[in-house]
């Protein structure tokens, strides 16, 4: 099962409190123009400022190499300074300031990012680098910027391979590890450091984004997570903890070995406690609210591994997106998201939510009775929320196979004379639909010539919804092998009503049975397989 909302990357936010006004446009009183009656101009003036754009644009070698001996002859002397009067602030203070000025100039080679390997062919990364552990804090935080500038998404937009050359060489000149040894000596009560904060993170992500073997890298090889976890466990709401959030999300998503390290650090527990927070309210803000689903992202791609499944009930993850679906706020379809990830080939988290009473909210939901919000209102996100809550009834009957609590989850389907499995019926036809108008459109494809292979074709009928099509299948053969009487005629009622006979679920489960994939070891798949065929040949 794959995290659903995948993340957009968009253009990177910035930090609002970094970004000064521009300053206003000088007056023509001040400008150094002269504009008398006859209107006449200083065109000495404008010359100069045209030769000074000219020198900006014309960045080249012979530039960069003037700013990097510029750079190492101001960090040398700034060293000497400090290694004479180590006890005399005064006497190295210029050399810091000068320093300082050195860095920012720096910040002009974002504009010309083919420059980057010359850049790193000059040997300036590990100077770059190790000031990152500068006994001045403001030194560090410069080169936290110049970081920022240099790997920013836009800069290294159609620059894939002087950006991934820089990257390489700062990741062996052990930026991760200064990055994060930095960030934890930046405090939240300084603007200046909370600013530096964030674009430690916004640094990270962009280095992930060019080389995404950072993701497990920086995880491996430094505390960042440590920190990150103590950042979201912070009950105030700010904008690092935001984006703290969303760099854990980044971590976790596509790297199994990051989701069994957090879960080893318990993590599990934490990202509880977070959601925790707003089980019985909402997020004040957009941000806020960006942050819950971070969060939950976080807590879906950590109940992948199996053992965190496991550490998930005994949290009593369970009870809690239980109690946050009760509370019917923001995140009650997170919820139901989080539990599907948890119940999803793990039975005990099945048995737990039978046992804590979880039946009556969750075919609520099924019956269709949901909270309605703003965003509960987007077409979107009410069919995101059908498709979970059918997958979560059918790794339901997937992981309770006998026994009371079988009974109970069967009996839901005969109260109020079958009124869960008129619904049933109506999702199955209207997936149906879906799926046959969708192999409709992709025959009358290959009526053009355009070629399109049969796993093709499968991919684009499972994005129309045929997954869910073949789990609403899979329900009703779980409903039909259990030979109730009550059930089965109900079943064939319905199918005669809409001209359809038990062949039709027969082919869907027929399909799903030719299509089980491997992810899950050859034993999972023998297993559901023979579910199917068992399905099948009961039918």
């Amino acid at each position: 099962m794959e995290v659903a909302n995948s993340r957009n990357h968009s253009s990177k936010r910035k930090f609002n409190d970094t970004v000064s006004d521009p300053p206003p446009p000088p007056s023509s009183k001040s400008n150094g123009l002269t504009n008398n009656n006859n209107n006449n101009i200083d065109l000495s003036l404008l010359e100069a400022i045209e030769k000074s754009q000219t020198a900006v644009e014309a960045l080249d070698l012979r530039t960069l190499k003037k700013l990097v001996l510029s750079f190492e002859r101001r960090l040398k002397e700034n060293i000497e300074a400090r290694l004479k009067y180590p006890n005399q602030p005064d006497r190295f203070a210029d050399s810091e300031l000068e320093l300082h000025e050195e860095l920012q100039k720096l910040k002009i080679l974002a504009g010309a990012p083919e420059l980057y390997p010359d850049l790193v062919n000059l040997n300036v990364v590990p100077s770059v680098v190790d000031l990152l552990s500068h006994d001045n804090t403001d030194i560090a935080i410069d080169v936290v910027q110049l970081l920022q500038d240099l790997t920013d998404e836009d800069v290294l937009d159609e620059n894939d391979e002087p950006a991934r050359v820089l990257v390489e060489a700062l990741v062996e000149n052990s930026v991760l590890e200064l990055l994060v040894q930095n960030l934890h000596r930046l405090s939240d009560s300084d603007p200046d450091e909370m600013s530096a904060v964030y674009a430690t993170l916004a640094t990270i992500e962009n280095l992930i984004e060019v080389m995404p073997s950072v993701a497990e890298l920086v995880c491996e090889k430094t505390k960042l997570m440590k920190w990150l976890l103590g950042k979201i466990k912070v009950r105030e709401f700010d904008g690092n903890k935001q984006y703290a959030s969303e760099i854990l999300a980044i971590l976790l998503q596509s790297s199994t070995a990051n989701q069994k390290r957090l879960g080893q650090m318990n993590g599990v527990d934490v990202v509880l406690q977070a959601v925790a927070m707003y089980k019985s309210k909402d997020p004040k803000s957009s941000d806020e609210e960006e942050m819950v689903e971070n969060l939950f992202d976080c807590l879906c791609c950590l109940l992948m591994p199996l053992e965190n499944k496991e550490r998930f009930v005994k949290a009593e993850g369970v009870e809690l997106m239980i109690i946050i679906m009760k509370q019917k706020k923001l995140a009650y379809g997170s919820a139901i998201r989080a539990l599907d990830f948890a119940m999803t080939k793990y039975p005990p988290a099945c048995e737990r939510f039978v046992d804590v009473l979880g039946l009556k909210t969750a075919f609520a939901a099924f019956m269709g009775k949901i909270p309605i919000s703003k965003k509960n209102k987007k077409e979107s996100f009410q069919e995101e929320l059908e498709e979970r809550i059918v997958s979560l009834v059918a790794s339901l009957f997937g992981g309770i196979l006998r026994g009371s609590r079988r009974e109970r989850l069967l009996s839901k389907f005969v109260e109020n004379e079958c009124e869960k499995i008129d619904r049933l019926m109506e999702l199955y036809l209207r997936y149906s639909d879906r799926v046959k108008a969708e192999t409709e459109r992709l025959s009358e494809i290959e009526l053009d010539d355009l070629e399109m292979d049969e796993d093709e074709k499968y991919n684009r009928k499972l994005e129309s919804g045929l997954y869910t099509l073949q789990l609403l299948a899979v329900i009703l053969g779980h409903l039909w092998c259990s030979e109730h009487s009550q059930m089965r005629g109900r079943i064939e009622l319905l199918l005669r009503q809409n001209k359809l006979s038990k062949k039709h679920i027969k082919d869907i489960l027929q399909e799903y049975h030719d299509n089980i994939g491997d992810i899950d070891g050859p034993e999972e798949k023998e297993r559901a397989q023979t579910k199917i065929q068992k399905f099948l040949m009961a039918l």
